[in-house]
C-alpha cells in the first residue's frame, strides 16, 4: 500500500473539490433549512462521472477503485455531508446493478444512473429488520414470468424522489439463504410512500419509508440468482460503509479547516485564541485522530479492492473509527467556536447533525464491533487483525 497519492488521483480530487466549492458551498445551508433534495446539482456530478465512480464500464461507469472513489466522496463531504452521502448510496446500488443485473436491465438502467440522469435508493432495512437484516419480511413470490413483491421498507435514502430501487425481498425461508435481490423501477404500480421524515440531520435528502402491495416485475429483474440478495446486499455494505466513513472524514476536514480559521481571527484577552497553548493541543488532537480516521479507511478500501479475504472486518473497523472520529472533530470545532458554533451563520451545526446519522446507518458502530470480534474469535483465523 503506497500512502502518497499519484498525480492523477490528486487531480481527482481537485476536481471533487472545485465542484463541491462551486455548486454546493453556496447552495449546502438553504438545501439544509429548506429540505431541498437538489437533483440538478447531483445531476452535474453525474456529468463529471461522480454517480458512478466504481460500477463496471460495462453499465457506464468508471470502475474506479474504491480508494479512488473515497478521494471525491471526501472533498464534496468537506462542504455538504448529506448530499454527498446520498450520491455514496447511489454508487452503492449503481455498482450493485451493474454487477449483479441482467445484461438488459444493466444496459437499460446503467448508463441513466452512471451520468446521474436518473438515480437509486437502497432498500434493506425494514421496520422489524435493522441491524438484524436477515430477517426481513418483504417477500417475492414467483408467478410466471414476474414476481409479485409485498412488504414494507423503512429509512429508505432517496425514497419518493428516486427512480429505481435496489430492493432485498425473500424469495425462500428464513434466515439470510432466503433473501434475494431485485431492481424495481420505483413508480411501478403498487408502490406508495410515507411521508417524508423529520430529521436531525441529511435535510438535503429525503427519507421515507416505502410499501409494496402486489408490485410486479419481469423475472429478468433479479439480481443473482434467487438466494444470493443478503451476500450482495452485504457486499453492497462493505462499499458503502467505507464510503460513509469517507463522509465523515470529509465532514471533519471541513469542519477543522472551519476551525483553523476561526482560531486566527477571534480575538480574546487582546489576542487571537490561536495563542492559547490548551487550544493548540485541542486542534493537534482533532488533526491526529482525523488522519489516523482517514488513513484506515483508505486502507480499508486497499482491503477491498484487493480482494483481501479480512476485507470485511477492515471495512467495519474503517467504518466504526472514522464515524466516531468524523462526528468528535465535529463537535470538538463547534466548541472551538463557542457560542457562533452554535447559530447557522457558520457551518458546524449543520455538519455536527449530518455526521451524526454516519455511527447509526449501515450497521450501526456497535454492529461493527459485532462483526470485528466475531473475526477475532474465529478459530480458523488466529491471526485476524494483524
Amino acid at each position: 500500500m503506497d500512502f502518497e497519492l499519484s498525480e492523477e488521483q490528486r487531480a481527482f480530487a481537485q476536481t471533487a473539490r472545485d465542484f463541491a466549492e462551486a455548486e454546493f458551498a453556496p447552495h449546502a445551508a438553504h438545501w439544509d433549512e429548506a429540505g431541498i433534495f437538489p437533483k440538478e446539482a447531483i445531476a452535474k456530478a453525474g456529468e463529471l462521472g461522480f454517480c458512478g465512480l466504481y460500477a463496471p464500464e460495462a453499465a457506464g461507469g468508471l470502475a474506479l477503485p474504491r480508494l479512488d472513489a473515497t478521494l471525491v466522496f471526501e472533498e464534496m463531504a468537506a462542504v455538504d455531508p448529506s448530499t454527498t452521502a446520498f450520491i455514496s448510496i447511489h454508487n452503492m446500488a449503481t455498482w450493485m446493478l451493474g454487477t449483479w443485473a441482467t445484461p438488459a436491465v444493466r444496459e437499460h438502467w446503467g448508463p441513466l444512473l452512471c451520468s446521474g440522469q436518473k438515480l437509486a435508493s437502497y432498500c434493506l432495512t425494514e421496520p422489524g429488520a435493522g441491524s438484524d437484516a436477515a430477517s426481513l419480511k418483504t417477500r417475492a413470490e414467483r408467478v410466471g414470468f414476474e414476481y409479485v413483491i409485498n412488504g414494507g421498507k423503512a429509512f429508505i435514502s432517496g425514497a419518493g424522489s428516486t427512480d429505481v430501487l435496489v430492493l432485498m425481498a425473500r424469495t425462500g425461508g428464513p434466515g439470510a439463504g432466503g433473501v434475494s435481490a431485485f431492481v424495481v423501477p420505483a413508480d411501478a404500480p403498487g408502490i406508495s410512500y410515507g411521508k417524508k421524515e423529520h430529521k436531525m440531520g441529511w435535510n438535503s435528502q429525503p427519507t421515507r419509508t416505502i410499501s409494496f402491495d402486489n408490485v410486479r416485475i419481469p423475472t429478468d429483474n433479479l439480481l443473482g440468482a434467487e438466494g444470493e440478495g443478503f451476500k450482495i446486499a452485504m457486499k453492497g455494505l462493505d462499499g458503502g460503509r467505507i464510503n460513509i466513513a469517507t463522509c465523515s472524514v470529509g465532514a471533519a476536514q471541513g469542519a477543522l479547516a472551519q476551525a483553523q480559521r476561526y482560531m486566527q481571527e477571534r480575538q480574546q484577552f487582546g489576542k487571537p485564541i490561536a495563542s492559547f497553548q490548551a487550544l493548540q493541543f485541542k486542534l493537534a488532537d482533532m488533526a491526529t485522530e482525523l488522519v489516523a480516521a482517514r488513513q484506515m479507511v483508505r486502507l480499508a478500501a486497499f482491503k477491498l479492492d484487493t480482494g483481501a479475504p479480512d476485507a470485511t472486518t477492515y471495512c467495519a473497523m474503517a467504518k466504526r473509527f472514522a464515524t466516531d472520529v468524523g462526528f468528535t472533530v465535529c463537535n470538538e470545532a463547534l466548541q472551538l467556536h463557542g457560542g457562533y458554533g452554535y447559530i447557522r451563520e457558520y457551518p458546524l451545526e449543520r455538519l455536527l447533525r449530518d455526521a451524526r446519522v454516519h455511527q447509526i446507518l449501515e450497521g450501526t458502530n456497535e454492529i461493527m464491533r459485532v462483526i470485528i470480534s466475531r473475526r477475532m474469535l474465529d478459530g480458523d483465523a488466529p491471526d485476524a487483525i494483524r
